[in-house]
């Protein structure tokens, strides 16, 4: 196994060291990645509970498929129901509502669908916006504007982690924040 560079931080009293990667030339971010770690999961999902705790919703809406398990963890702590956008079309999905968005990370299109069976629930619903890490926004854009074509009303947005441009995240219920290394910065 290569040795890489890593960035330590402590989230919901858990410590991680997370492995920077570059993602265009002379650009690094540090690598949250949820899947599998039931510890890291279950206590961000009480952390993230305790400081949704006076935000009345009906549901919480992630994007697949890294923050699902979050999404999960929380609708248990917080006994409420979650709902995951996909990012690729099924036959069994029907008349799915379906939006489209820039990843400025990849450079490439990302279309995120709301299943038919979800898309009456959320209709007048209440509903908190999940992921894990907020960096860029396209996913967070993306999942806005599939809710508005649901009739869901945003009540609030949260993440484990912003990520970046820290004022651009000062809406974001987050438990931490992750800076952004720029060579020669």
């Amino acid at each position: 196994m290569s040795s890489r560079e890593t960035y330590s931080i402590e989230i919901a009293g858990i410590k991680r060291d997370l492995r920077l990667f570059e993602i265009k030339p002379g650009v690094r971010i540090a690598i949250l990645n949820i899947l599998g770690d039931t510890e890291l999961v279950e206590a961000t999902a009480k952390a993230l509970n305790e400081k949704l705790k006076d935000i009345d919703y009906d549901y919480l809406v992630t994007a697949e498929a890294k923050s699902i398990p979050l999404a999960h963890a929380l609708a248990v702590v917080a006994n409420k129901r979650y709902v995951v956008l996909r990012k690729s079309w099924k036959p069994y999905m029907g008349d799915a509502l379906k939006s489209e968005t820039l990843s400025i990370t990849t450079g490439e299109p990302q279309t995120l669908y709301l299943d038919e069976k979800d898309h009456d629930r959320l209709n007048g619903a209440r509903v908190v916006i999940v992921d894990d890490v907020i960096s860029t926004g396209s996913t967070l854009q993306g999942m806005r504007l599939i809710l508005e074509k649901a009739k869901a009303n945003v009540v609030a947005e949260t993440a484990i982690l912003t990520e970046g441009d820290r004022a651009q995240w000062h809406n974001i219920i987050a438990l931490g924040h992750l800076p952004v290394w720029v060579d020669g910065n």
